[in-house]
């Protein structure tokens, strides 16, 4: 019984660090109304500025907060240089765009520093923490945390006036522009906060696995929890966060000793399947019904 209680404890806490990666997608596609398929590359990019600076010989608490600036316009640019020349495509273009980028950051990063992993040292400590027979990961608790409060003030930040500025963009452009919402601003600044979102999941997945090139594959998990908790819903990035970590955990947990691994990805992916032929729109998400 330990060990199932302890495979939950531990997949929650994976999830909700599935969560960093996801909330910076959720971010862009309920301010922009664009599935941003480089999230997992923009994560290896944050990380990687984290460590250089750090290497460079500033202290990671600095480091952190100047890779959080530079990120917020490594958003902005790639907005003003990339998204907004494709206003008008149709939106598989822009899909596409946002591949190609991932690719280009996962081939620019291993190429410019290394491909030998890096280490990020948040000075958290590589012994878990001990409750009777059940063993957590102490780097999962703090990511889980973290994590907590960041869709805590993502929700906050929605229910402001930029907040709704950038909702109501999403809904459509041409009303916004028709009430003098500048949609260009708005869609920039969504992209600068899921720069910004990406150093947080950069460095804390950096500091557990380290950094290379290996931290964009965690897009995928990302993409399945915002897929199951609702694309364009933040409290779904919770939900679908702990859904996707504690499935992710337990069945691997019984499974991987039989068929001999690797049915995380497999649990992973029956999720995004079976999530968008069953619901569509997500546990949370809103359903959008249009007539064809």
């Amino acid at each position: 019984m330990s060990y199932f209680i302890e495979l939950i404890i531990n997949g929650a806490l994976t999830g909700l660090m599935y969560s960093l990666v996801a909330i910076g997608f959720v971010l862009i596609y309920k301010s922009a109304g664009v599935p941003n398929l480089a999230q997992g590359a923009v994560v290896m990019t944050a990380a990687y500025v984290v460590w250089l600076l750090a290497a460079l010989g500033l202290h990671i608490v600095v480091a952190i907060i100047l890779g959080t600036v530079l990120m917020f316009g490594f958003g902005l640019l790639t907005e003003r240089l990339l998204l907004r020349r494709m206003v008008g495509q149709p939106i598989i273009m822009i899909v596409m765009l946002t591949l190609g980028l991932e690719i280009l950051l996962r081939g620019i990063g291993p190429g410019l520093l290394g491909a030998a992993p890096k280490s990020i040292d948040l000075g958290i400590g590589l012994s878990p923490i001990i409750i009777g027979d059940i063993f957590i990961n102490r780097a999962y608790l703090v990511g889980g945390v973290v994590a907590l409060a960041l869709i805590g003030a993502a929700l906050l930040f929605f229910q402001t006036r930029l907040g709704i500025k950038l909702r109501a963009v999403s809904d459509d452009h041409v009303s916004s522009w028709a009430v003098g919402i500048s949609v260009e601003r708005a869609v920039g600044i969504s992209w600068g906060i899921a720069g910004m979102s990406a150093v947080a999941a950069g460095v804390l997945w950096g500091s557990v696995q380290g950094v290379d090139w290996t931290l964009s594959t965690l897009l995928f998990p990302a993409v399945a929890v915002a897929i199951l908790g609702g694309i364009d819903s933040i409290w779904g990035v919770l939900i679908g966060g702990l859904l996707v970590g504690i499935l992710g955990s337990v069945i691997p947990g019984y499974l991987d000793a039989i068929v001999g691994g690797g049915t995380r990805d497999v649990v992973t992916s029956l999720i995004i399947l079976l999530t968008i032929m069953i619901r569509p729109y997500g546990i949370l998400g809103r359903e959008d019904i249009e007539r064809i």
